[in-house]
């Protein structure tokens, strides 16, 4: 058996649970999902040879630490039964209700998706399991305890899954426990990831640990019982224990420079007391005894962090000048620092046995959706990411507050401009001005945690360019671009549209007479522009002039079709685009390209379209915009041999956003890559409109089809243009 997999039974477990939920109708299913889970894995073994149930028991037996409610327990029990055996979604949801099937069903997808990928499309998936972190917390919570139990036992993989293991869960896995703030299993899984990937950097330390640990332990008992006489003599019931800092955090800090004598000789103490009052006392007679060392405080009971820490921090010159890092909590505050979202469950007694308060649940997760939110508008999924990485994901941040007293939390670097927008788009699209700390500061002034700021707006303001050159979050680079690029858009549509209306008026014409469809289309054509708008824009930023444009259409008829007398009628011959995939009737050598419109695929009944001196155009026979046209239309045909993914939009209308994951996970399993997605939100439906790179029309149907089996997904459509 592995070192790190405890030999535990399912009578032992329950005993972990029972010390918090005694409840029988909670412990009955956890019972009954493990002797499902036993059946599914008999015979299955891990690498390390132990049987596998013991996986399922050791992830279950972590969550007891976090007081893990009744269906997250048997999700866990359950939790690779799909995946590794013949269950089934349906038959988790029969037997366990459509609570557990959820959960099961949730950490089934995430172990689908690969992280660590640098690849565009592993980036795409990426960008979706963080967006998808935050509909259900207890799904994450037991990918996390999933893989605390997959790192204890690392050791009997390949040094090559070892480092791929570790890589995957410190960049995405142990952030988001640091987000979510359970700090006990952050704290393993870096040390964890840290041993296979650096194991030198690793050992040396827990050898330079090691090395005294004996007068380190002695001074820190010392000083616990100093501090536990002086709580005593004032009446004040607590608890202390020694704190050591993690090997990561101190290879972290090693790495900025840090002596290592600087980082192991600060000496930590941990104090518990009962009320938030008595917090505040301790600390009091703390510092009436030991000197504090100035600018070392921190009152995070006061402004709690955002993902709900709260503690007060102090560091004090002990016995001998020591320097010892003591926090003072209750023993609530201490719950939530440890396991941070998930200390949030709280139990109710029902007649149908203890569950979670949504509300609660809810509140907290709110936390990480807002995060999230800041990010949405990446232009691709590998900034997406990376603005994650940077925005959400980092340990170093910063903590300032609203005059109100809300905590914000920000990137370190981030300056007044950054916070409005955090707060709303419309508080840094309207900024004028920035207080903070009651002083009047520049607007690239460098915020500092404990910060209280006050931002000045006026309705008549507008951001400026110059923003984009100090500000540091992703949110607001975004917000500030957008605001820019939509102006600029409207300006040059007004601009151009007025000139050539001015145009046209020089030749006796006015602009509706003259863009009529079809010469829309015959503009739009010869430019590849993708609208009107499009049109205005380039006439305006002087791509086109108005002259040019009307000339477009009066070109005289032979020079139009002068592609068309090419044409004879007997033969087939492969063109010069994408690699011969479309077969133009009697064309040799000419260019052609599918169109955008209508994005035809394999397997379409397509159409040429031939253009002014553009080449071919491909487009579906039911395209709206060649549909009403007989002249210039050529045949054309699909190559047989053609094997590439081409684009294809669909609209899948369903009555809720909650179940991205269950398309991406069909989209996967089709072989099908989902390119972009966006969403429509109507009053009575909700819609996906999504971009699916796809082999033919025949995979398309099917992927289609898979989408209609999926019980929230009302219709599918294939867009038309």
């Amino acid at each position: 058996m592995s070192v790190k997999t405890i030999n535990i039974t399912i009578d032992e477990l329950i005993e972990k649970f029972k010390k918090y939920n005694n409840n029988e109708k909670d412990i009955e299913l956890i019972r009954r999902a493990y002797d499902y889970a036993e059946k599914k894995h008999f015979g299955q073994k891990r690498i390390s040879g132990d049987d596998y149930i013991l996986h399922p028991l050791n992830v279950a037996l972590i969550l007891t630490e976090i007081s893990a409610d009744a269906p997250c327990m048997a999700a866990a029990l359950l939790h690779d039964t799909i995946e590794d055996s013949d269950a089934t979604k349906e038959e988790i949801e029969k037997l366990f209700g459509s609570e557990v099937a959820l959960l099961v069903d949730g950490v089934t997808k995430l172990n689908k998706i690969n992280f660590t990928s640098d690849s565009e499309a592993s980036a795409a998936y990426q960008r979706k399991i963080l967006v998808g972190l935050s509909e259900d917390v207890r799904v994450i919570i037991i990918k996390l305890a999933d893989r605390l139990h997959n790192m204890r036992t690392l050791d009997v993989m390949s040094e090559e899954k070892q480092k791929k293991k570790a890589k995957e869960t410190l960049e995405i896995l142990t952030p988001v426990a640091h987000r979510l703030g359970i700090y006990k299993i952050k704290s393993e899984l870096e040390d964890l990831s840290l041993r296979y990937l650096k194991p030198d950097a690793y050992f040396d330390i827990v050898e330079k640990l090691n090395q005294k640990k004996v007068e380190r332990d002695a001074a820190v008992s010392k000083m616990m019982d100093e501090v536990s006489s002086l709580l005593k003599e004032h009446n004040i019931p607590h608890e202390i224990k020694g704190r050591s800092k993690s090997i990561y955090s101190i290879y972290n800090k090693l790495a900025k420079g840090k002596p290592f004598s600087d980082i192991y000789d600060i000496l930590a103490l941990r104090v518990f007391v009962d009320t938030e009052q008595e917090c505040y006392i301790a600390l009091g007679l703390i510092h009436s005894k030991y000197k504090p060392v100035p600018k070392r405080f921190k009152d995070y009971i006061a402004m709690p962090k955002t993902n709900l820490y709260q503690s007060l921090h102090t560091t004090v010159f002990g016995i001998d000048g020591e320097l010892f890092e003591i926090q003072i909590r209750t023993y609530e505050m201490d719950k939530i620092a440890e396991y941070g979202i998930a200390s949030h469950w709280s139990y109710k007694e029902h007649k149908d046995g203890a569950t979670a308060s949504k509300d609660i649940m809810e509140q907290k997760l709110q936390i990480f959706r807002n995060i999230i939110e800041l990010n949405e508008d990446s232009s691709t999924p590998e900034e997406f990411v990376s603005s994650v990485k940077k925005d959400i994901l980092s340990s170093d941040v910063i903590y300032v507050y609203t005059p109100k007293g809300d905590v914000i939390e920000l990137p370190e670097g981030s300056t007044p401009v950054d916070f409005a927008y955090k707060v709303h788009s419309e508080v840094g699209d309207r900024m004028i001005g920035a207080i903070v700390n009651d002083n009047i500061v520049p607007l690239d002034y460098k915020l500092n945690t404990g910060d209280i700021i006050k931002i000045n707006t006026n309705k008549a303001s507008t951001p400026s360019k110059d923003w984009l050159s100090f500000v540091v979050t992703t949110g607001a680079k975004n917000k500030i671009r957008a605001y820019f690029s939509r102006l600029e858009k409207d300006e040059n549509i007004e601009k151009g549209s007025d000139a050539l209306e001015k145009e046209l008026r020089k030749n006796n014409l006015s602009i509706n007479e003259f863009l009529t469809n079809k010469n829309i289309d015959i503009i739009l054509d010869e430019l590849k522009l993708k609208d009107i708008d499009d049109l205005y824009v380039n006439i305006a930023l002087g791509k086109y002039t108005p002259n040019q444009i009307i000339k477009i259409v009066n070109k005289p008829e032979e020079e139009k079709v002068d592609i068309a007398a090419k044409i004879n009628e007997t033969n087939y011959s492969k063109t010069s685009f994408s690699n011969n995939d479309v077969l133009v009737e009697g064309m040799n050598e000419i260019k052609a390209s599918l169109s955008s419109c209508c994005k035809p695929i394999p397997g379409d009944n397509i159409i040429g379209y031939i253009t002014r001196g553009s080449g071919i155009t491909v487009h579906r026979s039911t395209c709206r915009n060649i549909i009403d046209i007989d002249e210039r239309l050529i045949n054309v045909k699909w190559n047989d041999n053609v094997t590439k993914k081409y684009p294809s939009d669909i609209l899948v209308y369903t009555n809720t956003f909650d179940n991205l994951l269950d398309i991406i996970t069909k989209a996967s399993s089709s072989g099908i890559i989902i390119d972009s997605i966006s969403t429509i939100n109507k009053s009575d439906y909700k819609v996906y409109n999504m971009t699916v790179l796809v082999e033919n029309k025949d995979k398309l149907e099917k992927f289609i089809n898979d989408l209609l089996n999926l019980n929230f997904v009302q219709k599918v459509e294939r867009s038309v243009n």
